[in-house]
């Protein structure tokens, strides 16, 4: 328990600090003119459209909710909507403190309320970030069609930095360590498995891991699937016109459209994963996307701020509501339950 805590701080530190390191690293270079157009900015923005963004915004984790209620149902799970989509909201309020925590906490409290085994639950989980992976790519491949010239330079220059280590030419001796160190970390791993599978803590991990791929199986068997992609993209849609409506927001970014929405869709999600609650980052990836339209660093980096508060705030708002709804409502719904079963009797 005790080492658990310790990485988990580790974990916390670590994102944090990358995270604060970025933002430190963004507010280094401007000057008293810069902050002063900075706070000029902020209170001429329209904090008005924080309310559709907000309702986008919520409403995509209502489907998201509605969507992983469709992946469990193959595993004969049928939870209620109120308790998912609260399971879900507390698990993004988790992830702003601890990455990833979200993710095996939703299950958990979905599991306290309904009868539903989180170990299963687990890899629904995995199934649904490996579907939101194709949207990104989809989304990433989108954005490099539609402006090739602008987004494209961006696009490579981050492909360069992963597989020759920021220099020019594409090193094939880089790539294959990495797919050899992949390779040889599923092999040792695979070895481990078997050789000491008589250990109660890898048998552990072991049905761990089959209940996982229990999960990701569900998915072959998901009885809605026109609904499950309906969902999917509207999910996906919602955040793109969250980016789109905030645009408004600033009288400097209002002429943006489509094309600019799009990569601070694709590019700001990286953005979103890469450190706590995606602090520093995603500000720093939007004022980098916007300087490449022309617009100053201190517009985006203004602008990043903005939209990340505003998805900040419905984490943090809508968390925190259901977070203390869950318990309350679910008393009053057995205890009504009770009474019934009492009147019947």
């Amino acid at each position: 328990m005790l080492k658990k805590r310790i990485i988990l701080a580790a974990q916390f530190l670590f994102f944090l600090g990358l995270g604060l390191f970025l933002v430190w690293w963004m507010a280094r270079g401007i000057d008293d003119k810069g902050w002063q157009q900075i706070r000029t900015s902020l209170k001429q923005a329209n904090y008005w459209l924080f309310l559709p963004v907000f309702a986008m915004l919520l409403l995509s984790h209502y489907i998201r909710a509605l969507r992983w209620k469709i992946l469990m149902e193959p595993l004969g799970y049928k939870p209620g909507t109120f308790n998912v989509f609260n399971a879900v909201m507390i698990g993004y309020l988790a992830n702003l403190a601890f990455p990833r925590l979200g993710e095996v906490l939703k299950c958990t409290l979905l599991a306290r309320y309904e009868k539903v085994a989180p170990d299963k639950l687990v890899g629904t989980i995995v199934a649904e970030r490996a579907i939101d992976l194709v949207c990104l790519i989809t989304a990433f491949v989108i954005t490099i069609l539609l402006q090739i010239d602008t987004v494209g330079s961006f696009a490579l220059s981050l492909l360069q930095n992963t597989f020759n280590g920021g220099g020019k030419e594409f090193s094939w001796l880089r790539t294959g360590m990495i797919l050899g160190i992949i390779v040889s970390f599923v092999f040792v791993t695979y070895w481990l498995f078997k050789r000491f599978s008589h250990i109660r803590i890898i048998e552990r991990i072991k049905n761990v891991v089959k209940g996982i791929w229990h999960g990701l199986n569900s998915v072959r068997y998901i009885k809605q699937r026109r609904l499950f992609i309906i969902h999917t993209i509207l999910i996906w849609s919602l955040y793109f016109f969250s980016s789109r409506v905030g645009f408004y927001a600033m009288e400097e970014v209002a002429h943006l459209g489509t094309r600019e929405a799009f990569s601070i869709l694709s590019f700001g999600s990286v953005g979103m994963i890469a450190t706590q609650g995606g602090i520093g980052a995603y500000q720093f990836i939007v004022q980098e996307i916007l300087m490449l339209y022309g617009l100053s660093e201190i517009t985006g980096f203004t602008f990043g701020w903005i939209l990340w508060i505003a998805q900040t705030l419905v984490i943090l708002l809508g968390g925190l509501i259901c977070f203390i709804l869950l318990p309350i409502i679910n008393r009053k719904s057995n205890e009504i339950s009770q009474t019934h079963s009492t009147e019947n009797t």
